[in-house]
């Protein structure tokens, strides 16, 4: 069983397999909390071994008040957030203020269905969100934090949390509705 002080202490006194456990114990954490906002494979890497460097040089400084996994996670969103402002503008958006009109895709649910399965579907509706929605979206239902938790990691504040999960939860239900609609008899 991972035991995230002894780990902790462990790492600090200079124990590698401590930090490889540590590695291990938080890598799919790491990876989507940055998947969900880079899409580049190749970067995504780069990004979760730059989390780990920062992890292993600030750990001294983790101050216990909030689990290790929130604060690795609030790292891992960081790191991606100035890498997308450093390289990859585009990517970084806000919603827009038309958002009740917001349309996902050209293709209708049925020709991407054809392509892909049904998860990879909404995968891909998921990626088609406004980041800061995919993003609470997937620490909220994804990585199983608590609204308190997204705040910690995003510094959003929880109202706005709440706000975006409900609007991401709605244009996932309409896009999914139409689909069904379409697809019964």
């Amino acid at each position: 069983m991972f035991n995230e002080g002894d780990v902790i202490t462990k790492v600090l006194n200079g124990d590698v397999r401590a930090f490889e456990a540590l590695v291990k114990q938080y890598e799919r954490l790491v990876f989507y909390v940055v998947h969900r906002l880079i899409n580049d494979e190749g970067a995504v890497e780069d990004i979760c071994q730059e989390v780990f460097i920062k992890v292993h040089k600030s750990l001294a400084r983790f101050n216990h008040q909030s689990k290790l996994s929130t604060w690795i996670a609030r790292i891992a969103y960081l790191t991606a957030i100035n890498y997308l402002r450093k390289y990859n503008r585009s990517q970084l958006t806000d919603y827009p203020d038309d958002i009740e009109n917001y349309h996902f895709t050209t293709e209708t649910p049925e020709q991407l269905l054809n392509k892909k399965e049904t998860a990879n579907y909404v995968e891909q509706l998921v990626l088609q969100l406004p980041e800061k929605y995919r993003t609470v979206l997937t620490l909220y239902h994804l990585n199983e934090f608590s609204c308190m938790e997204i705040e910690e990691i995003t510094g959003m504040p929880e109202g706005t949390i709440k706000s975006y999960l409900f609007r991401a939860r709605k244009l996932l239900k309409e896009k999914i509705q139409v689909y069904l609609k379409n697809e019964l008899p």
